[in-house]
C-alpha cells in the first residue's frame, strides 16, 4: 500500500515499483483507491497499460473500501498488488481516517510512505501522523532527479523506525531503483556507483543477447545491426547523465551536463537514421555510398553529415572489435567475470 500527501508521486511510483517487480517475473496488478483526484484512477490505468499489467478501478464509486472489496476475490491471481490510496495537499483527519481504515481492512505486507525528496523539515511530522495512522514499513523518497538531496526523508525514517526502500530518479517507469546506501553516498561524492550500473546493464540485455555479442566481437564480427541493439540497450538503461553519473571518477571530470544532452541527441538522430537503412546497409555498411548516404537521409530527415559520423564511429568500433580477434576469450573475459551479463 502507497501513502502520501498529494503531489508527492504516489501514482507515479505504483507505476514504477510494479514494473520493478514485473521485470523480474512477478505477477502484478494494481488497484486504485485514491477517489478523491479525479485524474487518480486514470493516471494509475495508463501507467499499468505502459507496463501491461492489469489495473482495477471504479471511477463512479467514491467510497475506497467497496472499490477494495469489489475486487477482493481477484487478488489472489497475483503475487503482487500494488495499492494506491488518496492523498490531501495537507494532513487533515478525514485522511488519517481512511487510511486507517483501508490499513485494517488490507493488511498490506508492506506500507510505504512516498515522500518528496524536497520536502525538507516538515517530512518528520507527516511521516509521525501517518505512522500513527497506518504502520509504515518502508520510504520511497521522489524527485531524487531534482537539487534536493532527501535529507528530509532520512528524519521521516527516523520517525517512524523504517528504512528507504526506493528512490525515484525521474518521470519514467525506469526511473526507478533500490536503495543503496554506499552506492548512494558514493555517486553523492562523485564517485560512482558500478554495482547500479551493471544491474542496469542486466535489466537492458539478456545473458543469452549478451552471450551471442561476445562470440560475435571475438570473431572480429560487427555491423550496424549490432551498433543499433547496443544503443538500445543504452536507451533501456537511461539517460546518458544518469548512466555518467554511476562510472566511477566519471563526474570528477566535470563535463559539462550540455554537452552530454548533445551526445544524448546525437545518438536519438543516428537511431532515426538507422531505422531508415536497408537490412543489407545495416549488415554491410560499406555498401552505403553517395546516392544510398543521400536516401537515407531524406527518408530520416537527419543530414548527411551526421550520418557521416556515424559511420565514422562504426569503423572506430569495427576496428576495435578486429583487435580482439583470435584473442583467448578466457584471458580477455577474465577481468569481466560475473561482472558484465553473459560473461
Amino acid at each position: 500500500m502507497m501513502i502520501g500527501l498529494f503531489g508527492s508521486g504516489k501514482s507515479t511510483s505504483c507505476g514504477k515499483i510494479a514494473n520493478y517487480y514485473k521485470k523480474r517475473d512477478f505477477k502484478v496488478a494494481t488497484l486504485g483507491l485514491d477517489v478523491h483526484r479525479p485524474a487518480a484512477p486514470e493516471q494509475l490505468k495508463q501507467l499499468s497499460d505502459q507496463i501491461k499489467i492489469p489495473c482495477y478501478i471504479d471511477e463512479k464509486e467514491i467510497n475506497p473500501v467497496k472499490i477494495y472489496k469489489k475486487f477482493e476475490k481477484e487478488f489472489k491471481n497475483y503475487d503482487i498488488l500494488i495499492v494506491d490510496t488518496a492523498g490531501r495537499d495537507a494532513l487533515s483527519q478525514d485522511l488519517i481516517n481512511e487510511l486507517e481504515k483501508l490499513y485494517n481492512l488490507i493488511h498490506p505486507d508492506e506500507n510505504l510512505l512516498v515522500i518528496s525528496a524536497d520536502l525538507g523539515q516538515a517530512a518528520q511530522s507527516q511521516a509521525e501522523a501517518f505512522h500513527k495512522a497506518s504502520h509504515i514499513t518502508g520510504v520511497i523518497v521522489t524527485k531524487m532527479d531534482g537539487t534536493a538531496k532527501g535529507g528530509g526523508a532520512l528524519s521521516s525514517c527516523s520517525a517512524t523506525q523504517s528504512k528507504i526502500k526506493f528512490i525515484g530518479t525521474g518521470e519514467k517507469v525506469n526511473d526507478f531503483e533500490v536503495f543503496n546506501p554506499p552506492g548512494f553516498v558514493s555517486r553523492l561524492l562523485g564517485m560512482g556507483d558500478i554495482e547500479l550500473l551493471l544491474e542496469k546493464a542486466q535489466e537492458a540485455i539478456s545473458q543469452e543477447d549478451a552471450k551471442h555479442l561476445e562470440k560475435k566481437l571475438l570473431k572480429g564480427e560487427f555491423n550496424l545491426i549490432d551498433l543499433y541493439e547496443q544503443m538500445e540497450a543504452m536507451k533501456k538503461m537511461g539517460p546518458i547523465s544518469k548512466i555518467a553519473e554511476m562510472i566511477p571518477g566519471f563526474s570528477q571530470l566535470k563535463l559539462p551536463k550540455d554537452m552530454l544532452q548533445v551526445q544524448e541527441e546525437k545518438l536519438k538522430h543516428w537511431k532515426f537514421a538507422l531505422d531508415s537503412m536497408k537490412k543489407e546497409e545495416l549488415e554491410n555498411p560499406d555498401i552505403i555510398d553517395h546516392s544510398r548516404l543521400e536516401r537515407i537521409s531524406k527518408g530520416s530527415g537527419i543530414p548527411t553529415s551526421e550520418i557521416r559520423d556515424l559511420l565514422k564511429q562504426y569503423k572506430q568500433a569495427k576496428k576495435m572489435m578486429k583487435m580482439l580477434k583470435g584473442q583467448n576469450p578466457e584471458k580477455l573475459m577474465k577481468k569481466f567475470k560475473g561482472k558484465i551479463p553473459g560473461f
